[in-house]
């Protein structure tokens, strides 16, 4: 016969190891679930985490790492006197922000646009340029070192380029990465997204991403 102690071991034990079947069964049922199928988005895995960093938004308060956590954020480099790509860019990125503004604001995915040309882009600036594609988008700026450490950061890269000889100093461009960076809600490089870019594509990838975002 049991006495009333090892019953309650047994009972225990039995808890115990039912726990672990659920547990199991719960992990194993989470694995097999696909991953939402993605057709811009490439992401990594294990997502990198990104180094200290702060830049300066277009209402002059500091973006650091903590202030893009919460959301899917695209982030693109470029400046306002770019002639092609950069408008071309922040445009079609303005149609997969229309086509997700549905989502509830608290998870709905951003874009973050970073200005590598701090010499001619002031935070007002930057902030009116990007507001002009969609309200929405995240402006920001640095100085140039600190720009370079973000950027490497996110596999981008950037250089100023001289105006030619006989033209006005004022006239460089800048060369830069046209890739888009994947963060993610933890504010790690998540992926990328090469162009060219397809709006309705990179919508459903964030959307997908948000919704089956924990």
């Amino acid at each position: 016969m049991f006495n009333r102690t090892t019953l309650y071991i047994l009972i225990a034990a039995l808890a115990a190891g039912l726990g672990l079947l659920a547990a199991r069964h719960v992990f194993e049922q989470r694995a097999a679930t696909p991953q939402p199928p993605l057709q811009a988005v490439r992401l990594f895995s294990p997502p990198r985490e990104l180094p200290a960093f702060s830049l300066r938004q277009s209402d002059g308060t500091a973006l650091v790492p903590g202030e893009l956590k919460g959301h899917w954020t695209l982030v693109f480099l470029g400046f306002t006197h770019c002639p092609d790509v950069c408008p071309t860019t922040l445009a079609e990125l303005a149609q997969a922000q229309k086509r997700w503004e549905a989502l509830p604001e608290p998870v709905r995915p951003r874009v973050l646009f970073v200005s590598v040309d701090p010499e001619r882009d002031t935070p007002d600036r930057i902030g009116e340029y990007a507001h002009a594609f969609h309200r929405d988008t995240l402006a920001a700026t640095a100085d140039v070192p600190a720009l370079e450490n973000f950027a490497k950061s996110v596999g981008m890269v950037f250089a100023k380029v001289p105006a030619p000889a006989g033209a006005d100093a004022s006239q460089y461009t800048m060369d830069h990465s046209a890739t888009l960076a994947v963060l993610d809600p933890q504010g790690r490089w998540a992926g990328l997204i090469r162009p060219p870019f397809a709006p309705a594509a990179i919508a459903a990838d964030l959307a997908a991403l948000t919704q089956a975002s924990p």
